[in-house]
Formats: C-alpha cells, structure tokens, sequence
C-alpha cells in the first residue's frame, strides 16, 4: 500500500480486497493459490437449525487481524491521503456461507431463516468496521456484489437494510463509507442510496452516464474501467482513450470519481496503470484550466 501510494496519485489508499476472509472466519474452508486470491469452497449452513448454531467469530480469528494491523501501519505511515479499510457486504458474505445459488432459492422459499443468518453476519461486520475506524482508517469500502443479481425489491430487503445498520454505526464527518456492488445497478441504485453511504462504487455493467443522473450532487460516486478486459488485458492506449471517454462523458458532474470498475486483477501490465492516471492527469488540464 505504501509503494503503490509513493508511485501512484490515487485518491486514497485501499487494503487488497479478499472477499474470503470473512467467511473463513466463521469457520467456511477457503483455498489458497500462488497467483490468484483465495476462494471459499462449500457452504457451512444449510437450513434453520445450522444458521442458529452458527457461532460469530472474535475479531482476532484466522485474517481478520493481519488486515486491521495492515490499515494500522498504513494510517501511521501514509500521511499524504486517507487510508480505506476494505470488507465484505452482509448478503454477499450471507451467500458465501450458505452457498450463492441456494440463498437466491432461500430468500424466497425461507426469508426467515436468511434473515437470521444475515443478523448474525451484520454483527460480526458492524464490529470489523467499528475496528478498522478504531485501527487509524478513514473510511471503510463494503463490496456487496451478490446484492447486483437481486431484484429491486430483494436488494433493499436482504442487503441494503442491513448494510444501512453498518453505516449507521461508523460513517461520521471523519469517517467515509463506500458501497460497491459490481453488477448490473441501474434499476439498485435508490436502494443503494437508502443505505446511506456517501459514497456509491459501481462495476463496468453500467454506463457511468447513465448512472450519474441518479446520484444526489451530495453523493460521490465512483467507477468504471472495466478491470478484466482494460487493465488487465489492454494496453496503454486503448486504457487511455477508454479513461479519457469516460471522464468525458462524466465532465458534468463534481460529484464524480474515476476509477476501476473493481479490482484490478494480478498481473495487470504498470503501463496501463500508468496510462490511466496519465489520462486523467491530461484531461484534467484540458478540461478544467483555471
């Protein structure tokens, strides 16, 4: 985080996100690879009886703690921007232990039972966050991207109700919450905006401007060069001109933030790192000379 802060312009400084480790701290097994991040492997609930029993983990166990002592150390030694802490959405770590595709058959055949599962995932991640603003962070980024394959109405009852509990909690004038959902959120985004995050992080399956036309002049919102097929697979000019049409057709709004529409993968050539921050370097001095 700090070389990348010392090499970079990026507006904050971000801890990697693992969307493992939470649910491999209830207890799911989770695989490890040389050159890829880790997966959760099987479900560890079931049905109504293996969601009561399931415990809520102590912050301390398994990787929880190598990522709040990460944002500790980076708060200490980065000076020159906010550090963001980085952790899983409710309905997204919910779908991680009891399995994705039958959450999305338990949400309508059992509501009861997933609401239970999901208040014990709400405690346990209102605790992390309360703990990463305690390590030093400056704001939190909650990536929910399970919540981008429900419907309208399923996403504010199974993830935005209780990811609000989680902002409720921590967001303050000193500390920021981001929402990120990476799926198709066109039809989502009131729902995310309930939530009350001020800031709302959105995926390559949607046009930026389409989406900033939604989003209250108070709201920042940030996105999305698709990180797969142009950082990763692109090259430097076809990074730049893809940055430099999206800042175009975003120009209009103060409100609106560049980035990746997720993170950017290992591997990714530093060239078209370096092209991304060069466009926005560039049309920045184009488009907004005093």
């Amino acid at each position: 985080m700090q070389v990348l802060a010392k090499k970079f312009p990026s507006a904050a400084a971000v801890t990697i996100m693992d969307l493992s480790v939470e649910a491999e701290t209830f207890g799911s097994p989770v695989a490890f690879y040389e050159d890829d991040v880790p997966t959760v492997t099987s479900k560890i609930v079931s049905d109504q009886k293996t969601v009561e029993a399931l415990a809520i983990p102590e912050l301390e166990a398994k990787r929880c703690g190598v990522y709040l002592e990460a944002v500790r150390l980076a708060a200490e030694k980065i000076n020159d921007r906010p550090t963001f802490g980085g952790m899983i959405g409710p309905y997204s770590l919910a779908g991680r232990l009891f399995d994705m595709t039958e959450i999305m058959m338990a949400i309508i055949m059992d509501p009861d039972t997933i609401h239970l599962l999901l208040e014990k995932c709400v405690k346990f991640l209102t605790a992390y966050a309360l703990a990463f603003k305690k390590a030093g962070a400056n704001g939190l980024i909650i990536a929910e991207p399970a919540a981008g394959l429900l419907s309208y109405d399923h996403c504010h009852t199974f993830s935005s109700f209780y990811v609000k509990q989680i902002v409720d909690a921590v967001q303050d004038e000193e500390f920021f919450v981001i929402l990120h959902n990476c799926g198709n959120t066109k039809h989502l985004v009131s729902s995310m905006l309930s939530t009350g995050a001020k800031g709302l992080h959105f995926g390559n399956a949607v046009k930026m401007s389409e989406i900033m036309p939604l989003i209250p002049e108070e709201y920042l919102a940030f996105g999305n060069i698709d990180p797969a097929r142009s950082f990763r697979s692109g090259n430097p000019q076809t990074m730049f001109d893809q940055t430099w049409e999206l800042l175009a057709s975003t120009a209009n709004y103060k409100n609106f933030v560049l980035s990746s529409g997720c993170d950017v993968p290992p591997y990714t050539p530093i060239q078209n790192i370096e092209a991304f921050y060069a466009a926005l370097d560039k049309f920045n001095q184009t488009y907004f000379r005093k």
